[in-house]
């Protein structure tokens, strides 16, 4: 038989039992619809993430303390006290380097007015603004005068500002950081996303030593490299003069480590392509089971049909067009449990990243796999009874009742 002509009357079968034939598709749908919808979430985190993470700044490099050691206790990477502004000077005169931005963290409550909030006070320099790409709304920026000179003055992020209830017109007023008066100089431009990145506010860098940490030691040091090919140099020169200055040997550990923006989208990479794998493989035994139920309906449609499948033998019709009738059943069911579970995948796809942020995130390949996998399902499930009604004689068939 033509293949038209199987199309034909599969649709018409399938035609005449719409609530049982809706039921069996159902499976591929639900089994369609979470691979397609489960893929783009993963892909889509990972686009948000790698967006956050190129806004930290242009050919950025961050240098981090290491260990602290107690005693008999080891403190997680980054609290110990080995880097110092020192060091970040010396940074700043290697070649390849564009700016550097020594940092000091802490928490603080910030009082504007009647509003208030916790938020994460920074002490930097002027060079915090151009290593981690930030553009200011209104204001301006901390300068190296205010920071040579202990002066009061802050700096907030975007958030804060909306946190704290704070315009243009707020600039020259006076807020309160941990208890202490501050004069408002600027206010950055939110990036955006969902990170924590526009929930800050800069003060510099020594009167942050001076009146909160008490410390000549910085938490990290930022450091743009003047082009993204010079970051690996760059990396390579910060290590061998901070393994000089803190007299570090060959056989000993570094007390600090050197992570580029290259080095952790690599690692987001493998998170996502493992995460990815593992949400379309448990979406997939949706489909697994969607198959199974195709491979009950077709059984119990062998049983119900054996008569009819008799009398096609006897006017002539040969094995091979009784299974080729059956499975291109098994077929359109399948394909058209893929194309309605595509449908729905793809508005869960679009509503999920709408409110996560990320946005919409398509892939045709997701698409395209998933309906090569409800039809290879159909196939394997289909065989089976297609097969059983192949093998009928059609003598035993004709006296079925």
């Amino acid at each position: 038989m033509r293949l038209i002509d199987l199309l034909q009357l599969a649709i018409g079968r399938l035609g005449t039992g719409k609530m049982r034939t809706a039921l069996t598709m159902l499976g591929i749908i639900i089994g369609v619809a979470s691979v397609v919808a489960l893929v783009s979430v993963a892909q889509g985190a990972t686009k948000g993430i790698s967006n956050q993470l190129n806004a930290l700044g242009t050919n950025l490099l961050t240098v981090s303390p290491g260990f602290s050691r107690g005693s008999a206790t080891r403190g997680s990477f980054g609290s110990a006290t080995t880097l110092t502004i020192d060091d970040a000077s010396a940074i700043s005169g290697l070649s390849g380097v564009g700016y550097v931005a020594p940092e000091l963290t802490t928490s603080k409550l910030v009082i504007a007015g009647t509003q208030n909030e916790t938020a994460r006070i920074i002490g930097t320099t002027p060079g915090y603004l151009p290593v981690f790409a930030y553009d200011m709304w209104t204001g301006s920026f901390i300068n190296q005068a205010s920071v040579d000179n202990n002066l009061r003055v802050a700096v907030i992020g975007g958030a804060t500002a909306d946190n704290l209830d704070l315009t243009q017109s707020s600039i020259g007023s006076t807020i309160y950081i941990g208890g202490l008066p501050f004069d408002l100089i600027g206010i950055m431009q939110s990036k955006g996303g969902t990170g924590t990145q526009d929930d800050e506010v800069i003060v510099p860098l020594s009167t942050m030593q001076e009146l909160f940490v008490g410390s000549a030691s910085v938490s990290t040091v930022g450091v743009s490299a003047t082009s993204q090919g010079d970051i690996n140099t760059v990396s390579a020169e910060i290590t061998a003069l901070l393994d000089q200055r803190h007299d570090i040997t060959a056989s000993e550990t570094a007390d600090f480590s050197i992570t580029t923006q290259a080095q952790l989208l690599g690692t987001v990479s493998s998170v996502s392509d493992v995460l990815t794998l593992l949400l379309a493989g448990i979406a997939s035994i949706s489909l697994l089971v969607g198959g199974i139920g195709i491979m009950n309906i077709m059984l119990v449609s062998v049983r119900e049909r054996t008569r009819e499948i008799g009398i096609r033998k006897a006017i002539g019709a040969r094995g091979r067009d009784i299974l080729s009738q059956f499975l291109v059943e098994a077929l359109a069911l399948s394909l058209a449990g893929g194309v309605i579970g595509i449908f729905f995948g793809v508005i869960a796809s679009l509503g999920i990243g709408i409110y996560a942020g990320w946005g919409f995130v398509f892939n045709p390949i997701t698409v395209v796999a998933a309906v090569g996998f409800s039809l290879l399902v159909g196939v394997i499930f289909g065989v089976w009874p297609a097969s059983q009604a192949a093998r009928l004689d059609p003598v035993v068939a004709l006296r079925y009742e």
